[in-house]
């Protein structure tokens, strides 16, 4: 055959069964590339929508992005009143000018107050498209549905990258297996399926914090990283402390030096600004965008609109104390840790405590994930303690709060127990810490493992000291912030979920998760008298 016939028999070909032939050949080889992460996308998918059952048909009680959306649709930023139809609205910030300065609205509304959407508006942005066909109707529990099973086909994907990049030694389905124990082990699971805006940010978080760690691994590509950060900063101000991550793979990637690559650093900075440039390329535009957002509307650029809160239970301690503080501690440990499921007698039954549950019960992995699979044997040190924790929590039951103060905020009901539960809870973390340091001090010990919890610790430390503990809820769902950064210590720690301990600890928080997905009653119940 001639040279030129090739060439012939192209020109002859038609152009349009090329292009579609070639587009087919893409498709097929991206599906085959990517088959793990979307058997998890359309197998979580189902599941949480068959969990989220009525509720996936309909709209959920709390749809603030969706209206936010459809502001923006119409050329503002405030939300139109007439669609606000409740007496009290939940957490929506109401702004009313008093000689010009912005201040807190009090009831009665009035014609002229101007309402907002209180929480960061990134997952507005996402829904544009679909708010823009559906308008103020937009079934947020469904969409929310859809984003929380493309948040663990990512998560996979990110561990994935791990097993690429750093060598983790784990096999195609033990990552896909941990990608389903975020899924359905932690509490990530009940908010998946439910819709209302707290739920639907924390959802989309734990995604674009999957897409942020993808890009942040080894600074390997910082505009991406930053990019994906200053998304999930907007969706939940929390995940800004998840910065520590990037920056400490940026400046102190080498395990083992870290001291004195820290020390290099300060000395002489500009030596390694380069991946921040690129970072702070990458996040810009949105924080940017933001910050000019947030003064436009509350006077400051970092006001999302909860110190203008319209007539809630928070708004004396935020004036008091402020957002965030130490008089708050205690209230957070105490919903964290030492919450209790409610016993009833008549009937019998045992009912999950609205200020939520502790982390012990929804996600005991917690014990694997201070320890590596070569210290088992702490592992069962981590168990008793907080085995022992819950029941010092029941020997010690939450105490009245104190007297009301003229002038103070009232207490909320928890917080208040005998030293002796503060105590107990105290040595146990502490234990924890002591456990975590000997891992890190440990020569053995994965690259990744400083990073990642110091950026836990970032995380944890200013939720606890936040004035709201997630009231409400079924478990402390401010941790579903960080979980997913708990979930790739079992993969740092070498953890096999074939192992009979892991294995069983599995079973455990997927039966306590799955009691939330099933029982866990909200706002959109309440106002719909769902029963």
């Amino acid at each position: 055959m001639s040279k030129a016939a090739p060439t012939e028999a192209k020109a002859a070909a038609p152009a349009g069964p090329v292009h579609g032939g070639t587009f087919s050949l893409a498709l097929r080889l991206w599906a085959q590339a990517y088959r793990v992460e979307i058997l998890l996308f359309v197998g979580c998918f189902v599941v949480f929508a068959m969990f989220s059952g009525q509720r996936f048909l309909r709209q959920s009680g709390a749809p603030h992005f969706v209206y936010q959306a459809k502001a923006w649709l119409d050329g503002r930023q405030s939300i139109d009143q007439d669609v606000l139809e409740a007496e009290y609205p939940e957490d929506w910030a109401c702004v009313r000018s008093v000689n010009g300065v912005p201040t807190r609205c009090t009831p009665p509304r009035l014609a002229s107050d101007t309402w907002y959407s209180s929480f960061p508006a990134f997952p507005s942005a996402v829904m544009l498209p679909f708010v823009a066909i559906h308008g103020y109707q937009l079934n947020d529990t469904s969409f929310g549905v859809i984003i929380a099973a493309l948040a663990v086909a990512l998560f996979y994907s990110t561990l994935r990258l791990f097993r690429e990049h750093e060598g983790t030694g784990r096999t195609i389905v033990e990552d896909a297996g941990l990608a389903l124990v975020l899924g359905f082990g932690t509490l990530f699971f009940y908010a998946a399926i439910r819709g209302e805006v707290w739920f639907s940010a924390e959802v989309m978080g734990v995604g674009l914090t999957a897409l942020y760690l993808r890009n942040a691994v080894g600074a390997r590509r910082p505009m991406l990283a930053g990019l994906f950060y200053s998304m999930a900063v907007l969706t939940r101000t929390p995940l800004f402390f998840t910065g520590v991550f990037f920056a400490l793979e940026a400046i102190a990637p080498d395990k083992g030096h870290r001291v004195e690559q820290l020390k290099a650093f300060f000395n002489d900075p500009r030596k390694k600004l380069e991946p921040f440039k690129g970072f702070a390329i990458g996040a810009a535009p949105l924080a940017v965008t933001a910050m000019v957002m947030n003064w436009s509307r509350f006077g400051s650029i970092t006001e999302f609109g909860h110190r203008f809160f319209y007539v809630n239970r928070v708004n004396l301690d935020i004036d008091f104390y402020g957002l965030f503080n130490l008089h708050y501690l205690l209230r957070n440990l105490d919903a964290a840790f030492l919450t209790l499921p409610q016993l009833s007698t008549s009937p019998l039954r045992l009912a999950y405590n609205p200020w939520g549950m502790s982390l012990f019960i929804t996600l005991p992995l917690l014990a694997l994930m201070v320890t590596p699979r070569t210290k088992e044997k702490l592992t069962y040190g981590a168990l008793a303690a907080m085995a022992f924790t819950l029941f010092v929590s029941s020997v010690f039951p939450e105490l009245p709060p104190p007297p009301v103060v003229p002038g103070v905020p009232p207490e909320p009901p928890i917080g208040h127990r005998d030293a002796g539960a503060w105590v107990v809870l105290f040595g146990c973390l502490g234990l924890f810490g002591y456990l975590a340091w000997q891992w890190v001090k440990d020569p053995s010990a994965p690259r990744l493992l400083v990073p990642v919890l110091g950026t836990l610790l970032a995380c944890v430390v200013p939720g606890l000291l936040y004035q709201n503990t997630g009231y409400a809820q079924f478990g402390f769902r401010f941790s579903i912030d960080y979980t997913p950064y708990l979930v790739v210590l079992l993969v740092l720690g070498g953890w096999r979920l074939r192992q009979p301990l892991v294995l069983a600890l599995v079973a455990l928080s997927v039966a306590a998760n799955f009691w939330g997905a099933v029982g866990f009653r909200g706002y959109t119940e309440l106002i719909r008298g769902w029963q």
